[in-house]
């Protein structure tokens, strides 16, 4: 344990290192705004194409129309994708970088995934604030986010808070980067960690996947809607699913607790994701996201029952009895209650 929290402490100083280095000499704008080229959420959901493939980070692969041009946000001046809310602290190939604050990149380019997680991170957190966290209510990770981009060969993403909180995104297939969805399904891991959540317990573990995907479609959702917002990850996933359309998981699931329960946590999750898949039916992704993140703070790491009923009364104390009612049903549906 020493060993591994030793190799965690230097590979983030050395990571410092390698960003002083290539900031060397290049001066920023000095502006917090900027435009970038990403994608919205991904090609597959964007176009309506479930035919398309990786092939190999080939810019043919995937057509113009994808591809969309958005306003970056609270950019610290620079010309590196730093700010408030995310920071690209390490990366395989060149960090991005323009003295204008303009990040037109694609997908063949390593610049591009850093543009991605930047800007979906940047929004997540922004929704946050425009829910009252981290404004009239308790912060929720509100801070410059560490990102990791395509240092990991596996197709795989992770989270982790030892020795610091950060996101890292791997490569393999589609690199996850380039699928918003999988940003955001990570980030919704930073979020329990930056709430004080506990992952004592195998089915807190489910809790956080569950959450994460509901993350993933609930603010890909109110950014750019889709045809099919049940739909997690289409485009990372068309590297290891066959069916049509394609997803990573789904909200809409009929399991029920506890009988459905494998042990496996995103299979698990998908209990928990279509509870809170149906609040926000009923609600509205306000309120039903509100409740929601406010009920998530501190828990134990428990039970599904548990944290159930930390949101329901997170609902009677935000929005009432009728409120607390709906959140109750819908958690009563899958079992948890």
């Amino acid at each position: 344990m020493q060993n591994k929290m030793f190799f965690g402490v230097l590979a983030l100083a050395m990571a410092v290192v390698v960003v002083a280095a290539a900031s060397a000499g290049k001066t920023g704008p000095g502006t917090s705004t900027g435009s970038a080229q990403v994608f919205v959420p991904n090609p597959v959901q964007s176009l309506g194409d479930e035919s398309l493939t990786d092939q190999k980070d080939a810019d043919s692969a995937v057509p113009a129309a994808a591809y969309h041009t958005v306003q970056l946000t609270n950019l610290d001046g620079s010309g590196f994708l730093s700010g408030d809310y995310a920071t690209i602290y390490s990366e395989t190939g060149n960090p991005a970088y323009s003295p204008t604050n303009t990040f037109a990149y694609t997908r063949h380019q390593d610049e591009f995934e850093q543009v991605m997680a930047y800007y979906w991170i940047t929004e997540a957190q922004k929704y946050i604030h425009s829910l009252g966290f981290g404004v009239t209510r308790r912060a929720i990770d509100n801070q410059p986010q560490r990102i990791r981009i395509n240092q990991l060969g596996a197709d795989n993403s992770f989270e982790t808070d030892h020795p610091t909180l950060e996101v890292r995104f791997g490569k393999g297939g589609v690199d996850d980067a380039e699928d918003a969805e999988v940003i955001l399904h990570e980030y919704g891991h930073a979020i329990h960690s930056s709430q004080n959540f506990s992952f004592a317990s195998e089915e807190a573990g489910a809790i956080s996947e569950g959450f994460g995907d509901y993350w993933a479609a609930t603010v890909s959702n109110v950014i750019a809607p889709t045809p099919d917002p049940a739909c997690v990850a289409d485009w990372d996933s068309v590297s290891y699913t066959s069916d049509e359309p394609h997803c990573l998981r789904r909200l809409d699931t009929n399991l029920h607790y506890p009988e459905d329960l494998d042990g496996e946590v995103h299979d698990d999750g998908q209990i928990w994701s279509r509870a809170l898949w149906d609040i926000r039916q009923s609600l509205g992704h306000v309120k039903a996201d509100t409740l929601i993140l406010q009920g998530s703070f501190d828990f134990p790491g428990t039970t599904m029952p548990d944290l159930a009923t930390r949101t329901v009364a997170a609902a009677q104390e935000l929005y009432g009895a009728r409120t607390a009612k709906v959140v109750h049903d819908a958690f009563a549906a899958r079992g948890i209650l």
